[in-house]
């Protein structure tokens, strides 16, 4: 699975690298995913952050 992060959509608020910090950390205001492919433990949490977005800046693709 992998993950994306449309920075024109993210607002910086910061939930995706609360809830899974194994693949989203925050830079310079927008969310930015820091593992590709998401590690399968972390697919949950990562699944959850999509979910949680409010925004919806990230999409997942499977591989």
């Amino acid at each position: 699975m992998k993950a994306n992060v449309d920075k024109e959509t993210c607002i910086g608020c910061g939930l995706c690298a609360t809830i899974c910090t194994a693949v989203f950390a925050m830079k310079e205001s927008v969310a930015e995913v820091i593992a590709t492919p998401v590690p399968p433990p972390d697919e949950p949490a990562c699944r959850e952050a999509v979910e949680s977005c409010p925004v919806a800046a990230i999409t997942i693709t499977e591989q």
